[in-house]
């Protein structure tokens, strides 16, 4: 198992550690209710000042390589500014994989351009076997970006998110073996209507 987070380079996007350094770029991208609305109900909201930096130092940097991975999303036009973050979860709660980007940047693929390394890593260095993730009945932009990404929808369940007009929300899965069959140019799994 590695323990070291690794730098990962896309056409557009450098993904790298998040730092106590990105406190700042972090929640000015973070702390909007249309990115924050989209999150389980346990986000606060209002969020508290100086709270992402104490996200960092208690949650982030004590897990980050062990059981937690979280890698800041940096533009290459501009690889000193985190836009978004990209996390994968050894035990999913039930996800293994979250992520939030900056409002200003939605609608352009850059997620689907971000969670391709970090699937990859997950499933052949870290040996996961299969990926769950979850996003909010009516976050349409979360849903294209696994339907995108070759996940399938398993089921539909009760949640609670910040936003309380989100009551539900989707579960998707995708198997290493699928994963691989994508990345070969293969088709992604079912969808449930």
């Amino acid at each position: 198992m590695e323990r070291n987070l690794p730098v990962f380079e896309t056409a557009r996007l450098i993904l790298r550690g998040v730092t106590e350094a990105d406190a700042h770029a972090y929640e000015r991208h973070f702390v909007d209710y249309a990115v924050i609305g989209n999150l389980a109900a346990f986000v606060p909201w209002p969020y508290p000042a100086g709270g992402v930096l104490e996200f960092i130092r208690t949650q982030v940097l004590p897990n980050q390589a062990i059981d937690r991975w979280v890698w800041g999303i940096f533009l290459k036009t501009d690889p000193g500014e985190l836009v978004g973050v990209v996390e994968l979860l050894r035990q999913g709660r039930p996800k293994n994989r979250g992520f939030w980007l900056s409002r200003e940047l939605w609608g352009r693929g850059i997620m689907t351009e971000a969670v391709v390394p970090v699937m990859d890593y997950a499933f052949d260095s870290l040996g996961f076997e299969k990926l769950t993730f979850t996003n909010a009945v009516g976050n349409v932009r979360s849903r294209r970006v696994k339907e995108k990404t070759g996940a399938r929808l398993v089921g539909v369940e009760p949640a609670r998110y910040v936003n309380p007009n989100f009551t539900e929300r989707e579960v998707w899965e995708i198997t290493k073996e699928e994963w691989h069959g994508f990345r070969a140019g293969g088709k992604p799994g079912p969808v449930l209507s």
